[in-house]
């Protein structure tokens, strides 16, 4: 709560108050939580939004509720599995053959505190949280590259705080499993890839924040 107070003194309301109208915007993991507290408040300003979601029941609900209450019919939802490399490729290709894209907004995550792997043989916190981010922004870069002021917005965490990278254990395969640590040092992955693709990209905007504290599932 300090945290909040402290930040929202240099708060401006009205800097959010922009007009996004004929810009496309996809966010992932956009039918719960920051994700669609995201893409209702972009469809609000007009924008063209892409939702891309692992559940096709709830992602369904979620588009029609933004809809309803924003009234902007340019609302997309693509079914895709952020832990499944494979899944992501075919959809990235097919969407670079359909769609532009201004803004990629990286928001799925996941924080499992049991070590499972996915059918490929991935942790479940690297693959979602780390490998699902490096895919999808790798693979729509050649999209963004075509648009004027393109971005790619990472929601991070400032839990990456307590890590420091580790890239000698990439799969939490030594030691005793702590997912909450696990998604700390995701988290701290993506800052420095952020940082990697700011350097690599100049015409892109590369952004990496912390939401704040959420309450959400």
């Amino acid at each position: 709560r300090s945290g909040y107070e402290s930040a929202s003194k240099h708060f401006n309301p009205a800097d959010v108050e922009v007009n996004v109208a004929g810009r496309s915007f996809l966010v992932t993991g956009a039918n719960s939580g920051i994700g669609k507290a995201t893409a209702k408040e972009i469809a609000r300003r007009g924008g063209t939004v892409h939702l891309v979601c692992r559940n096709k029941e709830l992602a369904e609900v979620a588009k029609g509720e933004i809809v309803t209450e924003t009234g902007n019919q340019n609302i997309f939802l693509h079914i895709v599995d952020i832990s499944n490399p494979k899944e992501i490729w075919k959809f990235a290709e097919k969407f670079k053959n359909e769609h532009k894209l201004n803004v990629l907004i990286n928001n799925a995550g996941c924080m499992v505190n049991n070590r499972e792997l996915t059918e490929d043989g991935l942790e479940r916190n690297f693959a979602t949280n780390t490998l699902g981010t490096y895919i999808l922004t790798t693979a729509l870069l050649p999209l963004l590259e075509k648009e004027a002021d393109a971005r790619v917005i990472t929601v991070s965490s400032g839990g990456m705080l307590v890590q420091k990278l580790n890239i000698s254990d990439l799969q939490s395969e030594s030691g005793t499993f702590d997912g909450t640590m696990v998604y700390a040092q995701n988290k701290r992955q993506q800052v420095v890839l952020t940082e990697q693709w700011a350097k690599a990209h100049r015409n892109i905007h590369f952004s990496v924040m912390h939401p704040g504290w959420a309450d959400t599932p």
